[in-house]
């Protein structure tokens, strides 16, 4: 069990997209210690080519005030790859907690250059998670990444 209440919400939003046959990712974006918005990866699920789990979330989260995004954190299981971390920016999302970063390090380098904060947890749930998804499934793991 994750200690933190956040990043266990975004881990099953990840275990509920791979249990609808997508790539477990998930996100949440909280603000003032409240869940705004809840997503996981759904490229599979809805056939779309943006979909990831950190985008999924900020569109469930729906139009925010800047003041929000600006003081908002944003769970991920996992690294935020480069289309996800220019809509960090884009919203000047302050920080980030995320899940791990063993199986993908996605943009963190440009994340914390523009003064993002990052938490990274090495979560063995998240890890257990992308280990045997993309041992099991590395075709759509590497499209997903762009490979």
């Amino acid at each position: 069990m994750v200690e933190d209440p956040f990043l266990e919400a975004a881990i099953e939003e990840a275990r509920l997209g791979l249990a609808e046959g997508g790539i477990p990712i998930g996100s949440v974006l909280t603000y003032q210690g409240r869940i705004l918005g809840r997503g996981r990866n759904r490229r599979v699920q809805k056939g779309s080519p943006i979909l990831h789990g950190e985008m999924d979330c900020l569109e469930n989260a729906g139009r925010q005030p800047v003041s929000v995004y600006r003081e908002s954190v944003l769970y991920t299981t996992l690294s935020p790859c480069a289309m996800c971390s220019g809509a960090i920016l884009l919203y000047r999302i302050p920080k980030v907690v995320i899940g791990e970063n063993l199986t993908f390090k996605g943009e963190e380098e440009l994340l914390e250059s523009a003064g993002v904060r990052l938490e990274i947890v090495q979560s063995p749930q998240c890890v257990e998670l992308m280990r045997r998804f993309v041992a099991a499934h590395p075709q759509l793991w590497n499209e997903d990444i762009g490979v």
